[in-house]
């Protein structure tokens, strides 16, 4: 296991917050967030599976520390990120990586594995999110992300991100701490607010085409694995089944909660560590 580290990298006109974790020389895994998170949401299980890969977590744009943009309707959209994601894969030298998204970054992760870039990744963990979301979920998401709220406190913001994402889990008490002191920044008055572009929720509106994409899922052929939580309501039972029919047919682990499982417990990430031994084998190992 290892301390984080912290690069700045340019990449199509923006500069990219990324979180390093592990000896550069180890495998490569990708992890990336959801629509409103950090890289930092990965702190638990990127330093656990340090120990065997170089792990690297980035801040989407518009998020964390990363640049916001100023064409939000063309550059909030997948197809960007995933371009990103691509010159990413460039600048640390990754011929292919392994891919753990979760919710928006099982999106990226989806467009990449369907695409040109699809033998970048070697295998693809999807956390909660599949080629189509129900829109009721996209309602309650847009309600709560389109609004900064307003803190006093860090304490506060605690709070506030305790009920918000009241569905996430299971999480331990440092996981919540954790999340808000990596959530939150100060503003210019002294106050306290998320670290995050509220203009982010263009994408369900200039890019609509991105939130229905079972073609695209059929074309991938990325060994996958696919989570959700049991009361999920973006990634309802009835379309999680239906992905285990089609493309690269993944099997499913369920967890107790909503959307997302944080994936942050050792129990997690020694199921994680097991997959992807299984999916990504060394080579000369046996596939189990």
């Amino acid at each position: 296991m290892s301390a984080p580290r912290f690069s700045l990298v340019p990449v199509m006109d923006h500069e990219i917050h990324v979180t390093e974790w592990g000896d550069s020389s180890g495998r490569p895994l990708v992890m990336w967030h959801g629509l409103a998170r950090t890289g930092r949401d990965f702190d638990e299980i990127a330093e656990a599976l340090s120990d065997e890969y170089f792990v690297i977590c980035p801040d989407t744009i518009g998020r964390g520390l990363s640049s916001w943009s100023m064409n939000p309707e063309a550059e909030y959209s997948v197809e960007y990120y995933a371009g990103i994601a691509a010159d990413l894969l460039d600048h640390y030298g990754f011929d292919s990586a392994g891919w753990l998204g979760t919710s928006m970054g099982g999106m990226i992760g989806m467009r990449l594995a369907s695409g040109p870039h699809a033998d970048r990744l070697s295998c693809l963990l999807i956390n909660d999110i599949g080629p189509e979301i129900p829109p009721e979920a996209i309602r309650r998401i847009v309600d709560y992300v389109s609004e900064l709220p307003d803190f006093g406190t860090v304490s506060e913001g605690e709070s506030w991100l305790r009920a918000v994402y009241r569905p996430f889990g299971p999480a331990p008490e440092a996981f919540w701490r954790r999340m808000a002191r990596t959530s939150l920044r100060r503003r210019a008055d002294g106050r306290l607010t998320l670290h995050y572009d509220p203009r982010i929720t263009v994408q369900f509106t200039a890019s609509r085409d991105e939130l229905t994409t079972w073609d695209r899922f059929a074309r991938i052929d990325t060994p996958t694995h696919l989570f959700r939580g049991r009361d999920s309501d973006v990634l309802p039972a009835e379309i999680a089944q239906l992905m285990t029919r089609r493309g690269p047919h993944p099997e499913v682990t369920e967890f107790d909660c909503g959307h997302a499982p944080t994936l942050s417990r050792p129990e997690d990430i020694a199921l994680i560590r097991d997959l992807l031994a299984r999916y990504w084998p060394r080579p000369g190992a046996v596939k189990r």
